[in-house]
């Protein structure tokens, strides 16, 4: 396969496993080409390393091919969609033309009295409310069966005005015989009863169906109150109708005309913009650019920035722009939207979406070319979380560890840079402490762990996390204190149930969010001390169940047990050892008093 001056796999690691659609450039950074897919990554990947299986049309446009671009949606559906907009938009070269009168039908309710509610390709602007577009006229016909087995609702096209159906002007026909219509052309149905079925067709077309779901079950209690059991059971298979109903999701609302769309995600040096360009309900241009801070500027700013700079290149003239939050540009032409709801919230989440995305795909290709930036990164992230004053390079973190009040010990690991420094390990054998006391334990340990530091001149942590909640963090700032380094470095204990993390003096915990790396990294460092801790009191334990063993035969005690293990190595080297190696560590006595109680 040709593939020239174009490195696919760079692009390809961008790419996610997600719904949505590709764009592919050619040296002049024209769009020659536009696809969808369900899984982008697989899509792509497969012009590239699947020789054998595409045309040799399909060769010839991947030997075009030099850059390539992508959006990522919410479904399979939305990508069809906005496929489809982006080839009657651009045209491109290697796409199959789409004839401008093909569009995918939507849903009206007509601008009238008695409102029809029908299917259709051609958007009127007269007021009507149009929902979809649709992927297929199937999907189309289907929520309009639904809707129609729900409400009956005239499909004439009288004019039902007042004075017509006062002045008796028209008469009910086949529809209403057969159930298919209440009769409003002779007032056997009110606007006020037709226009409550109108409100909740709207509310399923929007995807809404809750409100509709509880309008039904008061009326189903209404109609059983009242014995009506009949009234009650079709309202009840109604409800299970519209139960069983999954709404689909669309990528535009036609009701949207000639609007920008804008969203901003960045990072300390970083910002990122995503544009989306609808026109007449399609989204027509979609577009992330990056932007390098210089002077701390605000995210304001730089979407204030990124607009001018995308209106310019587009050469759009839209009167109205949605932002995620209010900025400070003063132009009477222009609309500024934040939405909080409807059509245009949903088209900003996407855009937010996109540029989440793409922010996430530029950080990890920087941090893979200079691990450096994910350190800062993380550790800044890190600092703003637990409200520290300077980054936390290095962090050490103890953890204690007792069976039923024997052989207590302690752990202490050391973090550096976000990551374990295991030379600097360290264990502590409890001393003064008898019976299971964490409060007691942790006050031994961080004491004679920071009195070693000013013992040594040793440089102090950035952080000191202790695992336990308020208890153990108390009992390590009172000791902190009586050293003179309170408040020369800062210390917090992380609660294992809810991982919650205490601060002295401070009755309240914080809650760090579940995904955030500055809590992967806190229990990555509990986690660690917890096993370097039971690791090393595992080992006290079974010295001392053996010392326990030997100790039971008469003449040995606990310091010619351990003179025994130290030598032998194992308890079964010393049962397998005869009178004279025996005699290198035992007097004669205790070497046969061994011997008798091994059998020997």
């Amino acid at each position: 396969m040709i593939q020239g001056e174009f490195d696919y796999r760079k692009h390809l690691v961008k790419i996610p496993h997600k719904p949505g659609v590709y764009q592919y450039f050619d040296q002049e950074e024209k769009l020659i080409y536009v696809g969808k897919a369900k899984d982008l990554r697989n899509r792509v990947s497969s012009y590239f390393v699947n020789d054998r299986m595409v045309n040799a049309k399909t060769r010839v446009l991947v030997s075009k091919i030099r850059d390539i671009k992508f959006t990522i949606v919410d479904t399979e559906i939305e990508a069809l969609l906005l496929e489809n907009n982006l080839i009657k938009e651009h045209k491109p070269r290697y796409n199959v033309l789409l004839k401008d009168d093909k569009t995918y039908p939507s849903i009206v309710i007509k601008n009238e009295p008695f409102p029809r509610v029908f299917g259709t390709r051609k958007i009127i602007r007269d007021g009507s409310k149009y929902y979809g577009p649709y992927a297929s006229i199937g999907m189309m016909r289907t929520m309009l069966e639904m809707i129609k087995s729900l409400y009956p609702l005239r499909n004439c096209n009288l004019a039902l005005t007042d004075s017509n159906i006062k002045g008796g002007k028209f008469r009910v026909c086949l529809e209403y015989q057969i159930g298919n219509c209440k009769g409003p052309c002779e007032a056997l149905q009110s606007s006020t009863d037709y226009n409550h079925n109108i409100d909740d067709i709207k509310d399923i077309l929007k995807g809404n169906i809750s409100t509709v779901v509880k309008h039904l079950n008061e009326q189903i209690a209404d109609a059983a109150s009242n014995l009506n059991f009949e009234l009650a059971q079709n309202l009840k298979d109604k409800l299970d109708t519209l139960e069983n109903y999954q709404s689909k999701s669309t990528v535009v609302s036609t009701l949207l005309h000639d609007i920008d769309v804008v969203s901003i995600a960045s990072d300390n040096k970083y910002a990122f913009v995503n544009y989306l360009k609808i026109l007449n309900g399609s989204i027509v241009q979609t577009q992330t650019i990056e932007l390098k801070k210089k002077l701390d500027e605000t995210d304001a700013e730089l979407l204030e920035l990124a607009i001018a700079e995308f209106r310019n290149r587009f050469e759009s003239t839209s009167k109205e722009i949605v932002v995620p939050f209010d900025i400070n540009i003063d132009d009477p032409t222009i609309k500024f939207t934040v939405p909080k709801l409807g059509d245009k919230k949903k088209l900003l989440e996407l855009s937010q979406k996109n540029v989440l995305f793409f922010k996430k795909s530029k950080l990890e290709q920087y941090e893979k070319l200079n691990p450096e930036l994910r350190t800062e990164r993380v550790l800044t992230q890190m600092m703003n979380d637990l409200h520290l004053t300077s980054l936390p390079r290095h962090i050490e973190c103890f953890d204690n560890s007792n069976f039923q009040g024997k052989y207590p010990v302690s752990a202490m690991v050391v973090f550096k840079d976000g990551k374990p420094s295991k030379k600097d390990y360290r264990h502590y054998n409890v001393r003064t402490v008898e019976g299971p006391n964490d409060f007691a334990t942790m006050k031994e340990v961080i004491g004679r762990r920071y009195s070693r530091v000013i013992e040594e001149q040793q440089q102090l942590p950035d952080l000191i996390i202790v695992d336990g909640g308020k208890g153990q963090l108390s009992s390590a700032v009172e000791v902190l204190k009586e050293l003179n380094l309170y408040h020369k470095v800062p210390i917090i204990g992380i609660a294992k149930r809810l991982e919650e993390i205490y601060y002295p003096n401070d009755s309240i915990p914080l809650y760090i969010d579940k995904k955030s790396e500055s809590l992967k990294i806190i229990q990555h460092l509990r986690d660690e001390a917890h096993r370097f801790g039971i690791t090393h009191h595992r080992k006290r334990r079974d010295k001392g169940t053996l010392n326990t063993e030997l100790e039971l035969i008469d003449g040995i005690g606990n310091k010619t047990a351990e003179n025994l293990l130290k030598h032998f190595k194992s308890v079964k080297k010393i049962r397998e050892a005869n009178q004279e190696e025996l005699l290198e560590v035992l007097n004669l006595k205790q070497a046969q008093a061994l011997l008798n109680y091994f059998g020997k």
